[in-house]
C-alpha cells in the first residue's frame, strides 16, 4: 500500500507566505525559503509553492523564489501559480521544481494539461481545482478562487484525469482556513470517480482531519497551510498520530 504522505502548502504573494479564510483576509506567515527548509527538516513528504497572484497579475512564476526553496530542501516540491505553457513548466523545472500545479490555465485551455503531461510526465502535472457549493452544485473557481465557472467539479476531474492529470489537488473554498475539516463527502466522491491520487485541501484543524481524509475521504495526500505556519501543529507529532491511528504514513 502506498503510503499517505503530509504536504504543507506554501501560498505565496509578493514573495512572501500568505494564509487567509475562504481565500481572503490574508495575513504574513513568514518567509517562504525559512518555512521550506523547516518543512523538509521536520519530516514533510512534499512541498506545495503557489504564487497565488501570478494568474490575477497575468505574470509569470517568480523563478528566483523557486530557485531559492528547491535549494534548501531535499523532498519533492510542486509549483503553481501562472503557469499557462509547456516554456514555463521547463523554466520551473530547471529551477528546482520535480512538478507543476496548474489551475486557470487548464479551464481556459484543458489541452494545456496534455501538453504538459507529453512533455514532462503524468507524474509531473498536477491538476488544482477550486471548488466551492454554488445553490447545492460544487463549481470550479479559477484566478485565485475568485472567478467562479459554471463547470462542474465531478466533470472537471474525469476529464482532467483523461487528459493525463497525474494527481488531483482538490481544495474547498468553503472549508477553506476554516480549521472545521476538510470536505469528506466531495473529496470520497471524486477518489470514487478517480483513478489518480487525490490531495486533500482546505479546512485542517487538527490531527484527526487527517485521519477523516485518509479514511473517510480517501485521499492520498493532507495538505494544510496555516497549521504547520502558526505552530498549531507539528509536523512529527502529526505523524506520530497518524501512525499510531493505522495509517500507513512515512515515520
Amino acid at each position: 500500500m502506498v503510503a499517505k504522505r503530509i504536504i504543507p502548502c506554501l501560498d505565496i504573494k509578493n514573495g512572501r507566505t500568505v494564509k487567509g479564510v475562504n481565500f481572503v483576509e490574508l495575513r504574513d506567515a513568514g518567509d517562504p525559503v525559512e518555512l521550506a527548509q523547516k518543512y523538509s527538516d521536520a519530516g514533510a513528504d512534499e512541498l506545495i509553492f503557489l504564487d497565488i497572484s501570478a494568474t490575477l497579475e497575468e505574470r509569470e512564476t517568480i523563478y528566483d523564489l523557486v530557485k531559492k526553496v528547491g535549494e534548501c530542501i531535499n523532498i519533492p516540491f510542486a509549483v503553481g501559480g501562472g503557469i499557462s505553457e509547456v516554456n514555463r513548466v521547463e523554466k520551473i523545472l530547471k529551477n528546482g521544481a520535480d512538478k507543476v500545479s496548474i489551475n486557470s490555465a487548464a479551464v481556459r485551455d484543458p489541452l494545456v494539461v496534455k501538453r504538459i503531461s507529453d512533455a514532462f510526465g503524468s507524474q509531473c502535472t498536477i491538476v488544482a481545482v477550486d471548488g466551492k457549493q454554488v445553490n447545492g452544485k460544487w463549481l470550479i473557481h479559477t484566478h485565485g478562487g475568485t472567478r467562479p465557472t459554471d463547470l462542474d467539479l465531478f466533470e472537471w476531474v474525469q476529464k482532467v484525469q483523461d487528459l493525463g492529470a497525474g494527481e488531483i489537488l482538490f481544495t474547498s473554498m468553503d472549508n477553506d482556513g476554516t480549521k472545521a475539516g476538510f470536505a469528506i463527502e466531495a473529496l470520497a466522491y471524486i477518489d470514487e470517480l478517480l483513478s489518480i491520487p487525490v490531495i486533500a485541501s482546505g479546512g485542517a484543524g487538527n490531527m484527526e482531519h487527517f485521519h477523516e481524509a485518509f479514511n473517510d475521504g480517501n485521499a492520498s495526500a493532507g495538505l494544510a497551510a496555516s497549521i504547520f505556519h502558526f505552530g498549531e501543529i507539528e509536523i512529527p507529532d502529526l505523524k506520530n498520530y497518524l501512525i499510531q491511528k493505522g495509517n500507513n504514513i512515512r515515520p
